[in-house]
């Protein structure tokens, strides 16, 4: 544990649950985790016992939170899942927090599997609509002339980004062609109680966290992580973007709720200490800052040349692209708030320097 997370407390110390079951967080409310083939290994989902009413009367079942990415082994995660822990009962509703392939690749399948509606943000849903289809400007391929812009010149990753034409769609094949919209300040009656929708911006489109006063609970997505930061990245489809300006905005909706609310992330463990861990997201992005500034005002910088000052290890291609951008994420803040201008030299990089 390092010396921010300590400053947390975790709800259920190390216990995680275990293969193909689920563990109580309070009643109604169970964890699972499934697999990830990624650095990040795993990703938390939800199962909430509820109920929707029928012209047959009150049909018990449960929603699902968050899916998973499409493959094998996780469809078989969860069909165990659906043997050993829904009761008999069947799944009501699937909603996905963000259009990330870990949150909403097997939406469709699961979906589909029990006939129960899809529940995603505007944008989020729109998103993940446009990305399966690997429309021009959302596929893989515009990621490399957008990262080429920004000093992208190792060819061992140039060679990988350029094979990714469909890396999304390998992870989220189809979308559900129907969906429900969740709005900020929604509530949302799922079984016996209310939870609210607090919509997040600068790690995707619209995200959605939810919390429940009843449970003093929040499930928080992507948006709340209590070991690492979440990316906020500038990517091919929205090349001017000031992502890490709408996070830290975003950050700011859940220090209202009571401090004694269980944070229910995405990856990682349940914990409690929301506005500490506020507080330790928001002062990362202000120590990133402070360097990019400094590296900038030595010499122009690309973000690729910002990539080594903010991630001192050994970065994979996967890895680097969201390295890549978030660095000039950080640059953009910079820019727009005028401490750093920008200008595309004769090699076609754009590079950054004090105002």
């Amino acid at each position: 544990m390092n010396p921010l997370e300590a400053q947390l407390s975790y709800a259920f110390g190390d216990t995680l649950p275990a293969s193909g079951a689920t563990l109580e967080v309070v009643p109604g409310v169970r964890w699972l985790r499934m697999g990830l083939p990624f650095a990040l290994d795993h990703i938390n989902l939800w199962l909430l016992e509820d109920s929707v009413e029928t012209d047959e009367g009150i049909r018990q079942g449960w929603t699902i939170i968050d899916c998973g990415i499409s493959n094998d082994a996780t469809r078989a995660a969860w069909e165990e899942i659906f043997i050993k822990e829904l009761r008999g009962l069947p799944v009501l509703r699937v909603l996905a927090t963000h259009c990330h392939p870990d949150h909403v690749g097997l939406a469709d399948w699961l979906c589909t599997r029990w006939q129960a509606p899809l529940w995603m943000s505007g944008g989020e849903y729109f998103s993940a609509r446009i990305m399966s289809a690997a429309l021009p400007g959302a596929d893989g391929s515009a990621a490399l002339p957008h990262f080429q812009r920004h000093g992208m010149r190792d060819p061992e990753v140039i060679a990988k980004v350029s094979q990714r034409k469909s890396y999304y769609p390998s992870m989220v094949p189809s979308v559900p062609q129907a969906y429900h919209r969740l709005a900020d300040g929604q509530s949302v009656r799922i079984g016996q109680h209310q939870w609210q929708v607090i919509t997040g911006f600068g790690h995707a489109p619209e995200h959605v966290a939810l919390y429940c006063g009843d449970l003093e609970l929040l499930v928080s997505g992507d948006m709340v992580l209590p070991r690492i930061s979440t990316n906020v990245s500038v990517f091919a489809i929205e090349p001017e973007s000031n992502p890490v300006q709408q996070y830290m905005d975003s950050l700011e909706k859940y220090r209202a709720l009571p401090t004694e609310t269980l944070v229910l992330p995405s990856h990682g463990k349940p914990f409690r200490g929301l506005q500490i861990r506020i507080d330790q997201l928001q002062q990362h992005h202000r120590e990133r800052l402070v360097e990019v500034v400094s590296a900038c005002t030595t010499a122009p910088q690309s973000a690729s040349d910002i990539v080594p000052i903010m991630f001192r290890r050994p970065l994979d291609a996967h890895q680097m692209t969201f390295a890549l951008g978030e660095a000039l994420a950080h640059l953009h803040k910079l820019w727009f708030d005028g401490v750093l201008k920008r200008r595309l030299d004769a090699d076609q990089v754009y590079r950054f320097s004090v105002a």
